[in-house]
């Protein structure tokens, strides 16, 4: 039987390698692909030792906190591969549990692609060493990405961004049956909050978002809706605040595309939104502790992709303590107030879409890896 071990730690990797299973099979329909991914994953036939909600931590604080359960994770993991004869791994994302393991896969002989690149680039260039030591084959989503580990000398192949290709073949809900699907108000534009697929960075991020939202809801006659990832309980919203506002799950495209402005969580949803053309501000906090040990890594002065791909902040960024209520209100009404501004960002929107190009990165690095 031919395995191969995909390991995907979070919610965006769950995306990437359905994608990449689904092209996969197209190359070799008799693969069988196991390791840790979620219900997209599932969905194509995937096997899951651990499922991606087994997963979800972050930071240096909490990973400490989980240390025990992730080095038995790792034991099931190596003991799989040994049992079934496994050589090709897929890591995707998530790098502080997949460069470890792929030190430990390379022990065992297996040939090891890295699809979706750990943002070495930003935080931590000292793992290039790794990366050169321990991974066959880069596959990036960046054009940027191409050249830094070329540079490097490490064996790459940019394949483009796959959301490009997800998002110009997804077929989106008229705004109408949209409303009417999720009960919302017809007469009012919506402002969308996406407050994270994680509950500590609910936690963090919720209370300051929705107040800010309620502030915005009032000045524009807005109706404000929450973006609830699958694997997040829509009632959990309900505990941080009694401002009125609704709850949709896992249509973020459709709202995406619906919405007059986001208040958007650091992450894919950024890139998401930002090729679809959705006007937002970023949203991030995370332990003190976190945040302190990452600022003195971190290299580059933005965290949101399309910033960093745009080279200048095109996007606000409000980021742990500049994340309050007050000042995400005062900056978006002077910004919903200013049509010149508004149309600036949706340019500048437009132009980080360009630059990720058209290519079919899912076709194209399923054909990499089976190759």
């Amino acid at each position: 039987m031919n395995n191969i071990l995909i390991l995907a730690g979070e919610a965006s990797g769950d995306i990437h390698g359905a994608a990449l299973i689904h092209e996969m099979k197209k190359c070799d329909s008799t693969l069988v692909f196991t390791g840790i991914g979620g219900d997209r994953m599932l969905e194509e036939g995937f096997h899951a030792q651990y499922h991606i909600k087994d997963m979800a931590f972050l930071g240096f604080a909490e990973v400490v906190k989980h240390l025990p359960f992730i080095k038995k994770v790792q034991s099931a993991i190596l003991n799989d591969v040994r049992k079934k004869g496994i050589t090709k791994a897929v890591l995707i994302d998530y790098p502080g549990f997949n460069l470890n393991m792929a030190k430990k896969l390379k022990k065992l002989g297996v040939k090891i692609f890295y699809y979706i690149s750990p943002q070495i680039w930003a935080w931590g260039k000292r793992r290039i060493a790794k990366i050169k030591k321990y991974i066959d084959k880069m596959i990036v989503v960046f054009p940027f990405e191409e050249e830094f580990y070329k540079r490097a000398g490490v064996d790459v192949e940019f394949v483009g961004h796959p959301l490009v290709q997800r998002i110009g073949t997804y077929t989106f809900v008229v705004r109408n049956e949209f409303i009417e699907k999720n009960n919302l108000d017809p007469d009012k534009e919506i402002l969308l909050l996406m407050p994270g697929s994680r509950k500590h960075e609910i936690d963090k991020i919720f209370s300051e978002s929705i107040n800010a939202a309620k502030l915005l809801a009032d000045e524009y006659n807005l109706q404000i809706v929450v973006a609830c990832p699958g694997n997040i309980d829509e009632s959990v919203f309900y505990k941080y605040s009694e401002i009125d506002f609704k709850v949709v799950k896992n249509q973020s495209y459709d709202l995406f595309k619906h919405a007059r402005f986001g208040i958007i969580k650091s992450g894919t949803s950024t890139m998401e939104a930002a090729i679809i053309g959705l006007p937002f501000v970023v949203v991030y906090a995370t332990s003190t502790l976190t945040y302190l040990i990452g600022k003195t890594l971190v290299s580059v002065p933005n965290i949101a992709m399309p910033n960093i791909i745009s080279g200048k902040e095109i996007i606000k960024e409000f980021i742990q303590t500049d994340m309050d209520a007050d000042n995400i209100y005062n900056y978006v009404k002077a910004l919903m107030n200013n049509s010149d501004r508004l149309q600036e960002l949706k340019n500048n929107l437009m132009s980080v879409k360009d630059k990720l190009g058209n290519k079919s990165a899912s076709e194209l690095a399923a054909k990499t890896i089976c190759s």
